[in-house]
């Protein structure tokens, strides 16, 4: 039996004085640059990409607005769960408003992102914060030094 090959033909024009194999060799990496350039356009971005990537996707956005604080925890939540999301700063108000713009089939998955956030945000405020601990104790322990007090000069005397 015989396998079927499928064959690809390419039509390669070049022009030049003198055909030596530095002009072959760069014009082939020029023309697989391009091919690859085409290639990438046709991927489709996923996870963190801009407003305008996240409309081509033609999946119809929904928004939720973010602080400031929490935008740095939210990407890493979201890249968990896999989620296409774009951000969007709203300057217009005077505290500017960040936008977590996302997918309308990925509402279920944000809703999930998001719970899982916000426990996180909470256990962590919840946990007494080690370094105001640390600065706690040690002020006990200066105030501590400082009522021991040195003695800089005992008496020893001899007492009859």
């Amino acid at each position: 039996m015989q396998e079927e090959v499928n064959e690809k033909v390419i039509a390669f024009s070049i022009k030049t004085g003198k055909l030596t194999a530095e002009v072959l060799q760069k014009s082939i990496k020029f023309f697989l640059s391009q091919a690859k350039k085409q290639i990438d356009k046709k991927k489709i971005p996923h996870g963190k990409q801009t407003l305008k990537q996240l409309a081509k996707q033609n999946a119809g956005v929904s928004n939720i607005e973010v602080t400031k604080d929490n935008i740095k925890a939210f990407e890493s939540t979201a890249k968990k769960y896999g989620i296409d999301f774009a951000l969007k700063k709203d300057a217009t108000e005077s505290p500017p408003r960040y936008l977590v713009f996302f997918k309308g089939r990925d509402a279920d998955a944000m809703t999930a992102a998001f719970k899982e956030f916000s426990a996180k945000k909470l256990s962590r405020e919840k946990k007494p914060s080690i370094r105001k601990a640390i600065t706690a104790m040690k002020e006990k322990a200066a105030a501590k030094n400082a009522e021991r007090g040195k003695l800089k000069n005992k008496e020893r005397g001899i007492e009859l």
